[in-house]
């Protein structure tokens, strides 16, 4: 992942509606409709296609279409993608175990 696309996706994520719609997809672990992702955060349909809009073009989830129904499903290459971009030079490039019981370069 470059730089970029990083900021775009962290960007994306930076507002409260966005980063529930992409907790949902991850939490499905599949692909769920646009009706249902509506429902499911109490969003209108113009706020939640808006949302959805921001975050394909970060590339943290993609659609599929199905006759005039649009299915989402969260991109778990891209979602590791910006992780791995994240932590890339985590310990200074040393290999390390990151438990919730200490710190990164213990």
């Amino acid at each position: 992942m470059d730089s970029l696309l990083a900021v775009r996706s962290l960007g994306a994520l930076a507002h409260d509606s966005r980063l529930a719609i992409f907790r949902l997809l991850v939490q499905a672990g599949d692909e769920l409709s646009a009706g249902i992702i509506a429902e499911q955060l109490g969003l209108t349909p113009q706020a939640l296609s808006f949302h959805l809009k921001d975050l394909v073009q970060a590339e943290l989830i993609e659609p599929r279409h199905e006759g005039r129904r649009i299915f989402y499903r969260a991109n778990y290459l891209s979602m590791n993608g910006l992780i791995d971009f994240l932590t890339e030079n985590c310990c200074q490039g040393v290999p390390c175990a990151v438990n919730s019981d200490s710190a990164c370069c213990t």
